[in-house]
């Protein structure tokens, strides 16, 4: 639990608080983002604003359950009955933002699809009890698709849970992962039934893909994300494991899909006014991120 006596300065004064714990995951700032910010200085967050309605009491409590290092207090006791039992928490349509996001994941998020042919859980949550209990009562998990190495967190955990079938792409499997039921291959889009489609995208990892859905909805894994300050999409090479080239060419070859949703591991999510909207978008970050590209060639054979 979040240490009253480790809590940062830089806090509102107030009940509720962020300690020198924090890793600056940025969960609470998506979750409440008017009671949550990032203190650049200190490269974490801290509560900029004590919440004063109801909803934001309810925010703040829902962001203080989902952290993953329990960076967050409160002076006061708090009852966080209503707020644990908030996950999965509906983000449109039947797409469902599960929280409890886990360290060994550095706090991403993770998505559950409740459909009747069976529910798919994209990237794992923290196999905390009120989820699990919460994702049963919405009928479980049939399939669990992991975007890439960095975010499978409790996936064993799920996995013996609800018996889903587990899914990655065999260039990020590791020692953690090699009991994966399904592992794909190469780097052709792959059609799992009417719905859902895993396009892989490598670059932020050589095995990162992302998952359509309905093309309406495209689970970004950490390929690509909304960036509020920026109000644009947003990808970085600083966060880019494998290969900037080809998470550029990624990012190019993502523009022939069509959606209006991006449901990104890290980062904020974006539903864009239409799918011309959203395609516009990913090819101007595309030509963003390849002009980055022949900048870093540049600095680099000024280094020969």
């Amino acid at each position: 639990m979040a240490r009253s006596s480790d809590r940062l300065t830089e806090n509102a004064p107030g009940d509720y608080f962020v300690d020198a714990s924090c890793i600056d995951c940025g969960t609470c700032r998506v979750i409440a983002p008017e009671t949550y910010g990032r203190f650049d200085a200190a490269g974490q967050t801290i509560v900029f604003q004590q919440p004063e309605t109801a909803e934001g009491r309810h925010r703040a409590a829902m962001a203080l359950v989902a952290c993953p290092t329990a960076s967050i207090g409160t002076e006061r006791k708090a009852d966080v009955a209503v707020a644990a039992a908030a996950f999965p928490e509906l983000v449109a349509g039947s797409v469902y933002y599960c929280g409890y996001a886990s360290e060994s994941s550095f706090g991403a998020a993770s998505y559950l699809i409740v459909r009747p042919s069976g529910n798919v859980l994209i990237d794992s949550p923290r196999a905390a009890r009120p989820l699990l209990e919460r994702i049963a009562a919405l009928g479980g998990v049939r399939t669990m698709i992991l975007t890439h190495k960095d975010d499978v967190a409790d996936h064993e955990i799920l996995h013996r849970t609800f018996g889903c079938e587990r899914v990655i792409h065999e260039s990020d499997v590791d020692a953690g992962t090699g009991a994966v039921e399904r592992k794909l291959r190469g780097r052709q889009p792959l059609r799992l039934d009417d719905e859902l489609t895993v396009i892989p995208v490598p670059g932020h990892t050589q095995g990162s893909v992302a998952l359509l859905y309905r093309d309406e909805f495209l689970f970004s894994g950490d390929h690509v994300w909304y960036e509020g300050l920026l109000q644009r999409l947003h990808a970085s090479p600083r966060v880019c494991w494998y290969s900037w080239p080809e998470q550029t060419r990624s990012m190019e070859l993502l523009a022939e899909y069509a959606f209006e949703w991006v449901l990104p591991g890290h980062g904020r999510r974006w539903h864009a006014p239409s799918r011309e909207a959203m395609r516009a978008a990913v090819r101007r970050l595309a030509e963003r991120m390849a002009r980055r590209g022949a900048e870093q060639d540049v600095d680099a054979s000024t280094l020969r």
